[in-house]
């Protein structure tokens, strides 16, 4: 098995698509946009870059793994002879569940579909397919190169067979796959968000300010980074999205997103990727300055 599709050239999608090539699988990265995938392609070449200067890998090494990646705009045309495919669009059930109909039209009968998704139900997905036993949730963490950790979910219909394949297939490109069964926001998100959701209502509440509540957590936690600046890593709007998925799977209130996290994504203010979350990243990447709005 050495074809592999990817759908999405976003962070996620390129980041999967990066680490399968590296080991070596023929990827074929799939995005509507072509502009998209030329993003996609030019993140991929930079991190290679990065990783040939700390010399990690030859020159060669990254030749071999963009060699290895082939791009298409249509989803019929990048995934003919693949045995899996791995969607990592949009975390949007609606669709979620078009691409997936989509790929179960197209694909051969024998490719099995997985899904990045981060906290969509994986047996909700499956069901618009008629392979419900070859649909997984594979859940890789960003960076994806340079994170260990996949979380495997198992639908309520995936096979046993599916799951080992996948299992399998995650150590070969040298991550640790924890199986996790189908819930909302699964194990990562259903710890994480309501920890990163309880800060912003900490800060909402004015318990403390940006700074403080980051640095009580990465000291006194040890935590490498504090919450409401990996909040701003991860995207204001996708940790809004994964709340809301909680809350009406769970419909548990303590899984409501803070109204500030709400009106924040309402402004715009995503977070690195749109220049302004809790911090200000108009001069840097780095959380080093808090944004004029809670300074």
């Amino acid at each position: 098995m050495k074809n592999i599709a990817v759908i999405g050239a976003g962070t996620m999608g390129n980041g999967i698509a990066h680490t399968f090539a590296q080991f070596n699988y023929k990827v074929r990265l799939i995005d509507v946009s072509e502009a998209a995938l030329e993003k996609g392609m030019a993140t991929i070449t930079k991190n290679l870059d990065r990783m040939v200067a700390k010399e990690k890998i030859s020159e060669a090494d990254k030749e071999k793994t963009l060699s290895n990646i082939s791009t298409f705009t249509s989803i019929n045309g990048g995934v003919k002879n693949t045995s899996l495919v791995i969607e990592a669009a949009t975390e949007n059930a609606v669709l979620k569940a078009k691409i997936f109909k989509e790929l179960d039209e197209v694909c051969d009968e024998e490719t099995i579909l997985a899904t990045n998704t981060s906290s969509i139900s994986i047996t909700q997905i499956a069901a618009v397919t008629n392979r419900p036993e070859k649909v997984i949730g594979m859940h890789f963490m960003n960076p994806v190169p340079i994170m260990k950790l996949v979380e495997i979910i198992r639908g309520y219909n995936t096979s046993d067979e599916v799951m080992r394949f996948t299992v399998d297939l995650s150590k070969k490109i040298n991550k640790i796959p924890v199986e996790v069964n189908d819930y909302p926001g699964f194990v990562a998100n259903r710890i994480l968000m309501p920890m990163i959701n309880e800060s912003i209502e900490t800060l909402y509440n004015g318990v403390a300010g940006v700074a403080e509540i980051d640095t009580v957590m990465k000291l006194g936690m040890a935590h490498p980074m504090g919450p409401l600046q990996l909040a701003d890593f991860i995207g204001l709007d996708v940790c809004l999205s994964i709340l809301n998925v909680m809350y009406d799977g769970f419909k548990n209130p303590k899984y409501a997103p803070c109204p500030l996290l709400v009106n924040m994504v309402n402004a715009g203010k995503l977070g690195i990727k749109s220049g302004e979350g809790f911090y200000d990243y108009s001069e840097s990447r780095k959380a080093e300055k808090v944004a004029k709005m809670f300074s």
